[in-house]
């Protein structure tokens, strides 16, 4: 292993210094990860944000108390690499979604360590602001649709919220795989957004009944797979709308009210999607396979069959201005942090070095 960073600098980072608002996010610096054995150190050239994170913020970490740094995405340049890695070399491009809850330091940062199997080559085609969007959203979509509900071709799907960070990517590979595919927005401008990534029906769901529309998009027997990225309400619509024997996927909570009588009586199968566990479990397996879906969607964005939408860029010391607008609401597509932008020149010169 040969370490490219230099021992006396500094990294930048914006440290959460405690639980709060969005003002306890701080740009600070500190001393730069070192590279385990397992493990690849990545120079971070964007970090993608996520409502995670600000959950994590707001809330409180999934492991440990703060001080710490937040992110899960990320797409950067590979500085070195431990003794037992050996599918990547210093100087590849590579994206992954990893640390940033608590036990590990996430991506708001310069760099960062991250065990070999949650890597993948960043795809060619993806310039690394576009790459560090993608990984979260896409490992959280498609765990849902094929690891969950095993959409097949021909299948009615229901994606809620398909202009969001999840949806907008959900959407693609639902068509992807062959299905027919229906989501919901709240205005003009996100029906434009998914219509270009192929949604077959559109609902408006401040206008529109979900559940009525999509009974009657499917003469009346339900959709296949309803995938829920919104929750509470939300949620309860889908147990009408879905057919029997169907499959409902969640990424939130199920609601206390949800109507589980109905729910059994119509045999629909709830799961829950959460790809943040093999990093909160520790889970080798579950960690490669995230690796292989990054490798898999690589040669989809190749091929210009998938593409992520980001809404904006921010510098790193705008972090607390990105969650700002995510808790804002209404958000189209994924915040990113380029984490250059507010280097200053001897700090570009020295991450080069």
């Amino acid at each position: 292993m040969v370490p490219l960073v230099k021992e006396q600098r500094d990294m930048r980072a914006v440290i959460m210094k405690d639980t709060g608002e969005p003002d306890v996010l701080t740009l600070s610096e500190q001393e730069p990860p070192t590279c385990g054995p397992d493990e690849v150190l990545v120079r971070i050239i964007a970090a993608g944000i996520n409502p995670v994170d600000t959950k994590l913020r707001s809330r409180g970490l999934y492991c440990g108390k703060p001080p710490a740094i937040l992110g899960c995405d990320g797409a950067g340049i590979v500085e070195s690499i431990g003794t037992n890695v050996s599918r990547f070399e210093p100087g590849d491009a590579v994206y992954y979604c990893y640390g940033g809850l608590g036990q590990t330091a996430g991506n708001y940062a310069e760099y960062i360590a991250v065990p070999e199997p949650y890597v993948a080559q960043k795809p060619d085609s993806l310039d690394f602001m576009d790459a560090a969007a993608a990984p979260l959203v896409l490992i959280t979509a498609w765990e849902a649709l094929f690891d969950r509900a095993h959409i097949q071709s021909g299948q009615h799907v229901y994606i809620a919220g398909g202009a969001g960070g999840v949806g907008h990517v959900a959407i693609q590979l639902a068509k992807l795989a062959g299905c027919h595919v229906a989501t919901s927005v709240s205005s003009d401008e996100k029906a434009d957004v998914v219509r270009e990534l192929g949604a077959d029906l559109i609902i408006h769901y401040r206008s529109q009944d979900v559940a009525e529309a999509l009974l009657a998009w499917t003469d009346g027997t339900g959709v296949d797979v309803a995938f829920d990225t919104v929750g509470g309400e939300a949620f309860n619509q889908l147990v009408p709308a879905t057919r029997v024997y169907g499959d409902i996927v969640t990424i939130l909570q199920v609601p206390d009210d949800a109507d589980w009588k109905s729910i059994r009586l119509r045999n629909i199968r709830i799961s829950h999607e959460l790809m943040l566990t093999p990093m909160v479990l520790g889970l080798h397996e579950a960690a490669e396979h995230h690796g292989d879906i990054l490798e898999q969607c690589a040669q989809f964005f190749d091929e210009r069959k998938l593409s992520v939408f980001v809404s904006d860029v921010l510098p790193l010391e705008q972090a607390a201005e990105a969650h700002r607008r995510i808790e804002a609401g209404s958000m189209s597509g994924k915040l990113v942090l380029d984490i250059e932008a507010g280097a200053t020149h001897d700090d570009q010169e020295a991450v080069r070095e």
